[in-house]
């Protein structure tokens, strides 16, 4: 049974993965390892915090029992105490599952809404 966990990504960054064979998120190289989150709610609100206005994101649906062995998935807290799945190594393009845009909230509060798949 798939395990899915999903990964906000710039459009440039994931062609440039893709390309590439493997995608590193910048986070990947700054911290070690890449942010996900363990649902479409948590990976919504951590859109809408972190990048209102943004109309190149991109939400992946990672299936973490694709992911390669160098790439395991730890849960692990936020500084808030919620638990965010990370991924400690680039993710195969052949793991995402599932690729949808994220659609910037009509009203420009900030919050995003899942569009349609690519």
């Amino acid at each position: 049974m798939a395990s899915i966990i999903y990964h906000l990504a710039f459009r440039s960054d994931w062609e440039a993965g893709v390309a590439a064979g493997e995608y590193r998120a910048p986070s990947l190289a700054e911290e070690g390892f890449i942010h996900a989150s363990g649902n479409e709610a948590q990976m919504l609100g951590v859109a809408s915090r972190l990048f209102a206005g943004r109309t190149d994101l991109l939400a992946l649906e990672v299936d973490t029992e694709r992911l390669p062995e160098g790439s395991p998935v730890v849960r692990e807290p936020s500084r808030s105490g919620e638990i965010y799945p990370h991924v400690y190594g680039p993710i195969n393009p052949d793991a995402v599952v599932r690729i949808r845009v994220l659609m910037p909230d009509s009203e420009e509060q900030g919050g995003f809404a899942l569009g349609r798949e690519e």
